[in-house]
């Protein structure tokens, strides 16, 4: 189809709506621009959680990219899987969860694997199960530098954690994790300095264990947002993850980070139900629902608002909707493109306006075999 643009299909009559297209080619561009702003691809430890995908995950393999991030134990499995060489599973686990990181530890043993902890109690279980199973385990301490989701302050209470994972027989203290989330300034320069001083408050703490004589092999730091701050600095692993298929919100908010979108929701017009309203395939169960409105950038229909969602209908009102006919094909970025993506269990690739293929959204339950 001569002149149609980089999203569109030849024949989206074919295809089921809703559905979620994926572009290698674009996701191959934005693997390359992490590699480039950060030029060492071993400080590199991208996170899964946005795609959960094995194709996603070798692609970036074949560029020399071992280490990696996940958030679930069936995100963890999926890159032992693959062959992934270093694993963070980014989430303490509790419950039956420490079970299963054990069992993942002794199913993929040429994969080394590590996780967070944040207080005395799981740090004592983890011990406890380590030397029941003859294994160590590597940790690290992972610090709130002010997102307050999970983490221990970098104080002195910080200090004495470390020193009990680094001078207990069952561990190993790999360092320090701070996920700073909540820095999303939209201009670099302020966002820069309000990451350097959550920064600041990890370097200090370093200091201060590195002056008891513990030494702080790694720090793990960040998401997409503070990637291009992190990825500045000298001996900082960094952890983007969205910037994989990237999105409508964080296109909007980042203006410095020039990454492609490579995901699009393909959705029709199912009804016109009075003038001036149109309503769309792309409900709560197809697209993540938790933002404000605009939850989708529709092309085409920029200037239509999206007033109303259920869970299969997103209502617009449009003015010029006597334009439109049911049935008509529509193209949309997600504005949260991560839990948009755990909606679906595979993803169509798109290559020159044809569908090529489908990958499965492997890692999106909770459990695969673990």
């Amino acid at each position: 189809m001569a002149g149609k643009n980089w999203y569109e299909l030849d024949n989206p009559e074919e295809i089921v709506s809703p559905s979620l297209l994926v572009y290698p080619d674009r996701i191959e561009k934005n693997i390359e621009m992490m590699i480039s702003m950060i030029g060492d691809r071993s400080r590199l430890r991208p996170h899964i959680k946005t795609h959960k995908t094995a194709e996603i995950i070798e692609m970036q393999m074949q560029h020399g990219i071992q280490k990696f991030k996940c958030a679930t134990i069936a995100e963890a499995e999926l890159l032992a899987q693959c062959g992934a060489k270093d694993i963070l599973l980014a989430m303490q686990p509790v419950g039956a969860n420490l079970n299963r990181f054990f069992k993942l530890i002794a199913s993929y043993p040429n994969s080394v694997f590590s996780t967070i902890v944040d207080n005395e109690i799981t740090i004592g279980l983890i011990s406890k199960m380590a030397a029941s199973n003859n294994i160590t385990v590597a940790l690290f301490l992972d610090l709130n530098t002010g997102m307050n989701r999970t983490g221990i302050e970098p104080n002195d209470h910080a200090v004495e954690l470390f020193r009990q994972i680094a001078e207990d027989p069952n561990l190993e203290a790999r360092g320090l994790h701070a996920y700073d989330g909540h820095i999303r300034d939209t201009d670099l320069k302020l966002r820069k300095q309000v990451c350097d001083a959550a920064y600041k408050l990890v370097t200090n703490l370093k200091s201060k264990i590195e002056a008891i004589g513990i030494e702080v092999k790694t720090l793990v730091m960040g998401g997409s947002p503070s990637f291009p701050i992190h990825a500045a600095r000298q001996n900082v692993e960094t952890s983007p993850g969205t910037t994989l298929l990237w999105d409508e919100r964080y296109g909007t908010s980042f203006k410095d980070m020039p990454f492609l979108p490579a995901a699009v929701l393909l959705t029709r017009i199912v009804s016109k139900p009075k003038r001036g309203v149109i309503c769309l395939d792309l409900g709560h169960k197809a697209i993540a629902p938790e933002m404000d409105f605009p939850r989708v950038k529709i092309f085409g229909l920029e200037d239509a608002e999206q007033t109303g969602q259920s869970e299969e209908h997103l209502v617009l009102h449009y003015a010029k909707s006597g334009t439109l006919n049911i049935g008509d094909v529509f193209y949309a970025i997600p504005m949260h493109i991560c839990p948009t993506v755990a909606k679906y269990s595979k993803v169509l690739t798109v290559e020159d306006g044809q569908i090529t293929g489908a990958w499965k959204i492997a890692a999106r339950d909770h459990q695969m075999q673990i």
